[in-house]
């Protein structure tokens, strides 16, 4: 097995607006975008999981064309909040380097 951080040229996260972060998944060839769709190791279901929110906060998009996955949900702490360590969102993406794809 390989990692996600292993196959994907990019693993990003980034603001979408004060509430809401997304991820970008980018690949630089077709096989392992490929590889990573069959295996259902990304989705929707696996990032709820990851960041313990419900299902129904994920929105989750798969983009053949760009040969990237993309996924937001709710800031954990809303940007600028006293709370908020990360004001950017650039450091959320980690978890998902160590995604295992088969």
């Amino acid at each position: 097995m390989e990692k996600l951080g292993e196959l994907a040229s990019l693993v990003r996260s980034k603001n979408a607006g004060p509430f809401e972060l997304t991820f970008d998944i980018m690949f630089d060839n077709v096989g392992s975008f490929q590889r990573v769709k069959d295996s259902n190791a990304l989705s929707r279901e696996v990032i709820a999981e990851i960041y313990h929110i419900p299902l129904e906060d994920v929105k989750f998009f798969i983009v053949p064309k760009a040969l990237a996955f993309k996924a937001s949900i709710p800031r954990p702490r809303f940007q600028g909040d006293v709370l908020d360590s990360d004001g950017h969102a650039g450091q959320q993406f980690a978890p998902l380097l160590d995604i295992e794809i088969p």
